[in-house]
Parts: C-alpha cells; structure tokens; sequence
C-alpha cells in the first residue's frame, strides 16, 4: 500500500505550509477513493475489470472473503493522519555502497534461484536462462506526481543499466509504490518484457503504452520461458490516484522454475490464504514476504504484515527459505526505518526460526536458492 504521501504527521496544525497541506490534502484523497483532479486530468486507475460474480468479485468490484481489508474510512485516516505518531526517519540512509553497476551473474545450473533486493518490493530473479522483475520501481517518489509524495530514502541498489534483459514483470497491483508507470516504460523500451498481473489492470496499462500484457484470476496460471506463474490470492485492496477502488484485482504469485517453487506475496495482510497455497502448489523453496510498512496496527493490520505475522506466514507456507521486502526505501506509515529488521529478529527468537531460514536481505544482496 502506497496510494498516499507523507509529510511529517506531527506538523498537521502546527504551523503548516501551504506545499505541505497540498501533499497532505492529495495524500488523504488517494488513501480513501476521493477523486481529485491534476495537470494533464483525472489520474485514473482505468476502466476496472468487468465479468462475472465469483467469491472475491461482486460484479462491479474485488473483495477479501472473510476480510474487511481495505474498508476504511475517511474518519480512520484522518485519526491516523493527525496522530503524530511517526517515527522520523533520515533523508538518506545506508549502507553506503553505490548501486551495483554491472548485474549479477545468472546461475550457471539448473536447479537454482537467484534473488537480489533492489529495494522495497523489487527482486531481480534469476533462473538460468529467465529473469523477472518483482514490482519494478526506479523512481525517486512513488506518487502520481514528481514533485510531491513519499520519497526515497535509500536508492535502488541495482543500477538500471545494469539490468540483464528482462523476461518477466510480475506487477501485484496498482499502487505507486508497486506499479512504477515510469520504469515499465523504460523497460519496455529497453527489453519490452511481459507484464503479468491481476484481473483489469490490463486496460491501464494498455493506456499507457504498455501492451505486452498477461492479466490473470486467482489460482489463474500462465506460462512463460518454462516458468509457471500462478497468480496466487493477497489479503489487500487497490486504487490509484484516488480511483477505482478495488476495481482490479490484487494478489501474490507462485513461480515454478527450473525445479524451483519461489513465491512472492505483494503486498498482503495476515489471512488463511498462506495454508491455501501450500495446500494448493506445495511449499516454496523461497518465499519473499513483506516485513513493512505495519504501524499503527489498527490501521494498518488488515492489509500489511508486521513480522511476527510475517514469520507466522513463512511457517504456514512451509518455505524453505524466507527473506523481506517492503521496508527500508519510503516512509509509508509511523514505524521507525530499522524496527522492521528489529521486529523480525525478535519474531524469530519467539518462533525458533534460524536467521538463515528468515531473514531480511541488504540491499544489493543476492540470496541463492537450490531445489528442495
């Protein structure tokens, strides 16, 4: 979830300036639905997805079965907006090494997965002779525009240039943090890769330019270069640009590749759709599950792990190996830049998980993986 911007919660009242009320008042409108228009018109999430009813769509909008993630009110915002309970976090934050400059190399056997944190919820994945993207973002913001909204604290720490051609874009939904319109084009310019995503996203994308496109259902597969992608259900919510709320479709995405099962959640709340992907397509041999973006709990619960919940999630799946996104590169909600990695050591001492089984990645860092 990233559909809002972030001044400091504590200025609200408090010797505001116009910029930042501006900010604040777009943040507030994207977060709740409330339409606004900007240079250039209505920021649209597209027309949404239009078929039949089925468990998690009523026929005009997507839905979390047995959940009410994504239900908030324009009054739950506004107490979390005006709570002042943010953590400050630093303009720029380490580690102090430069964005790697030249890729790393791809796996030389069958049988492996190679995966390296660009930062938040991007991996670069490799397989011998496959490459994805997991939520590709090159942005400085994650807004719908330039000059306002989240900005980051940590560059990405692969080089865009660096990239190997890209095969893959696996896209888990609309939000700015996750769907970059920007870096898509310039990966489509580039390699042009296939985007596969959830249902209605297609026609946005379409929208823009981008027309290599796979749009799928939960439990939907597609395959591509030998992999097997299975959009898998997330407990979460869509809209961008303060529309079209949840009218396309969420999710996370089970990867079966060269004798390996790597799973990658999105963005998602803490639910029973974890055992249903194990029961469904088998434990993981890696899971990437999100640690961020959690604080305050009763806001953020519904739709963002913390990790505890997060450690509870790679038990369930049965993974053999778990490491975290979505922290660390924008300020999104209240808590500190280092209280995820904090919270999941602390998770793993009460669970009895190894680090080595669970563990948040550097960024620049290239996690291997063997079949199972």
């Amino acid at each position: 979830m990233a559909d809002l911007f972030s001044p400091a919660r504590g200025t609200v009242g408090r010797g505001f300036s116009r910029r930042q009320g501006l900010r604040w008042l777009l943040g507030s409108a994207a977060m709740t639905g409330v339409g606004f228009k900007a240079a250039g018109g209505w920021l649209s999430a597209g027309p949404g997805w239009t078929g039949p009813v089925t468990d998690h769509f009523d026929g005009r909008v997507f839905f979390n079965p047995g959940s009410r993630a994504g239900d908030a009110s324009f009054l739950d915002l506004m107490r979390w907006r005006f709570s002042g309970g943010a953590a400050d976090w630093p303009e720029r934050a380490g580690p102090d090494r430069e964005p790697l400059a030249v890729s790393p190399l791809a796996p030389s056997v069958e049988g492996e997965i190679m995966a390296t944190f660009v930062g938040h919820a991007t991996f670069l994945l490799q397989w011998r002779g496959l490459v994805m993207l997991t939520d590709p973002v090159w942005s400085d913001r994650c807004s719908p525009v330039p000059w306002a909204g989240p900005k980051r604290v940590r560059p990405p720490a692969v080089d865009f240039e660096a990239l190997p051609p890209v095969d893959v874009v696996l896209l888990s939904h609309n939000h700015y943090d996750h769907l970059d319109v920007e870096t898509l084009k310039r990966l489509d310019a580039r390699c042009r890769p296939l985007i596969v995503t959830g249902l209605g996203n297609r026609a946005f994308l379409e929208s823009c330019g981008l027309t290599h496109v796979v749009e799928l259902d939960w439990w939907e597969a597609h395959t591509v270069g030998g992999a097997l992608l299975t959009l898998v259900p997330a407990v979460h919510w869509s809209s961008r640009g303060g529309s079209g709320r949840n009218a396309t479709l969420w999710g996370g995405f089970m990867i079966e590749a060269a004798g390996t099962r790597t799973y990658y959640a999105g963005d998602t709340g803490y639910g029973p759709h974890f055992a249903a992907i194990r029961q469904r397509l088998g434990p993981p041999d890696l899971a990437l599950l999100p640690i961020g973006a959690y604080e305050p709990r009763w806001f953020m619960k519904p739709v963002h792990m913390n990790p505890e919940e997060a450690v509870q999630a790679h038990r369930e799946l049965g993974a053999r190996h778990s490491v975290g996104l979505h922290f660390g590169t924008w300020q999104l909600t209240d808590e500190a830049i280092d209280a995820p990695v904090r919270d999941l050591a602390a998770a793993r001492r009460a669970a009895g998980v190894e680090e080595t089984t669970f563990r948040a990645p550097e960024a620049g860092e290239t996690v291997r993986v063997t079949a199972g």
